[in-house]
């Protein structure tokens, strides 16, 4: 990647969020897109993966060209809405223009927005599809689409949408997919839009990090919500708990508030005003931990998480990996992983330790202090 090639503004932004060298996914993908290529990225979560397909999208968008021709696509609300402060943080200062459309939300306002001719929109793919339908987004000149957090995207709940999307788009548009592990049913799912690609992988090797320690207390089921409970209490916590199944979250976090210990709530019945609230609530320091489920947690990318608590595991150690770059991620000071398990589930997270080649230490709560089982 060299910066120097890149427009004023974005190198501006560049040395005002203070970066110094481009990451490995950057570094390997940049150069790719800019030459018009397909490419498909994966790279650990927190590794930089949305300034690689941004930045070279943000040097190429034409001021002049007064409708939409790069679209993003992503799987949550949450994640759409980062992308685009991420955007409107980079164009500050320049001509260009972006809007966000997600479902929930009010489309006579999105509507509006799109009558101001952006040249990069930023949806989920019901509602942008729903766009197209009503003739209010023009694809004629998206020249780039990019699926964020593919593996995501490319199910079968989205793939139809997706299809219909890309295909008002000319043949000749780039596609570009990035996600934190691209399993085997992404590469064959992406495969049906596009021929050929680039496929660029980064090893979490590659990608420097602040430490993170992985831990574990053991109890028996019923417990873990005391256990949960206490943890709250006594560390200095910002962090998010993970479930699996919702009705449990919804269970801990009900147990938990009318125990005066006060969560947010992040699943896909969520109301859209509720999560805005909660996630503002959160980074404000309000509430020192939120309970989510992966779909809702995937692409969240909150400054300054000290925790990642799992009260239920993951269905495997990619899934582990995913909740653990949460934390240690770029610019970040280190962090901390807390599995609560029962005997039967600790062999199960030390499967994943082996699978994912990191340490991990059994500890105990002993009078509000963290110690070593041993």
């Amino acid at each position: 990647m060299d910066l120097t090639r890149m427009k004023p503004f974005i190198q501006t932004g560049w040395e005002r969020e203070g970066f110094s060298e481009p990451t490995a996914i950057q570094n390997k993908t940049i150069p790719l897109i800019e030459q018009g290529k397909d490419v498909i990225g994966e790279s650990p979560t927190g590794s930089g993966k949305t300034l690689a397909y941004l930045l070279p999208i943000l040097n190429k968008l034409d001021p002049s060209i007064k409708n939409a021709q790069a679209i993003v696509l992503a799987s949550s609300q949450e994640l759409v809405m980062q992308i685009q402060q991420e955007i409107t943080k980079w164009v500050q200062g320049t001509e260009l223009h972006s809007t966000a459309l997600i479902g929930g939300a009010n489309i006579k306002r999105q509507i509006e927005k799109l009558k101001k001719k952006p040249q990069i929109v930023v949806g989920t793919p019901g509602r942008v599809l729903e766009l197209i339908n009503q003739k209010k987004l023009k694809m004629k000149d998206i020249s780039t689409v990019v699926l964020d957090e593919g593996d995501q995207l490319l199910i079968p709940e989205h793939i139809p949408s997706i299809e219909k999307i890309i295909s008002n788009t000319d043949d000749a548009r780039q596609l570009l997919i990035f996600s934190a592990t691209l399993p085997t049913a992404t590469l064959e799912a992406a495969s049906q839009f596009v021929q050929a690609p680039n496929v660029i992988k980064v090893e979490e090797g590659e990608v420097e990090r602040p430490s993170v320690e992985h831990m574990y207390f053991v109890c028996e089921q019923r417990e873990k919500i005391n256990l949960l409970k206490k943890l709250i209490h006594h560390l200095d916590i910002r962090g998010l708990a993970f479930f699996r199944n919702i009705s449990q979250l919804d269970m801990y976090a009900e147990k938990l508030q009318f125990n005066g210990v006060e969560v947010g709530v992040l699943h896909r019945d969520i109301k859209k005003q509720q999560r805005a609230q909660t996630m503002k609530d959160f980074r404000t320091g309000k509430l020192p931990l939120i309970l989510a489920t992966d779909v809702a947690a995937r692409g969240l990318d909150v400054k300054g998480l000290t925790h990642i608590v799992q009260v239920e595991l993951p269905e495997d150690a990619l899934h582990y990996a995913h909740r653990a770059g949460r934390v240690g991620r770029l610019g970040s000071e280190s962090g901390t992983v807390i599995s609560v398990v029962t005997e039967e589930e600790a062999r199960i997270l030390h499967r994943f330790a082996k699978n994912r080649n990191f340490e991990l230490t059994r500890k105990r709560l002993i009078k509000g202090q963290i110690t070593d089982a041993k």
